[in-house]
């Protein structure tokens, strides 16, 4: 990543405005299946990192707008990797929850 992505990086907030004005956008939480039932983003899905080659039986179409996320954002990093191996082409790691403000659904 270099210095003009982390310019223009998605915060975890605009990406959960984004994801409810777009049908097509996806909230990828990376957590485990514990961390997402503690508390997550309202609408997101939870696929944890270890299982992120099943995306693909998720979401077909690989040009739609993905932002992942987890706890401090490295898990995310790592997701957002592994989906542009994978051939998506839209990811966007948000970062941490820890940085989101809204309430977490649960």
């Amino acid at each position: 990543m270099g210095l003009r992505d982390l310019l223009r990086r998605t915060d975890i907030n605009q990406a959960a405005e984004l994801c409810r004005e777009d049908e097509t956008a996806v909230m990828l939480d990376v957590r485990t299946a514990e961390e997402y039932k503690a508390g997550h983003i309202e609408g997101s899905i939870n696929v944890p990192l270890q299982n992120i080659g099943s995306i693909k039986q998720l979401i077909e179409n690989l040009s739609a707008p993905i932002y992942t996320y987890c706890l401090s954002g490295a898990r995310s990093r790592q997701a957002g990797s592994a989906l542009r191996a994978m051939g998506y082409t839209n990811v966007s790691n948000v970062g941490g929850i820890n940085g989101y403000r809204g309430r977490l659904a649960r």
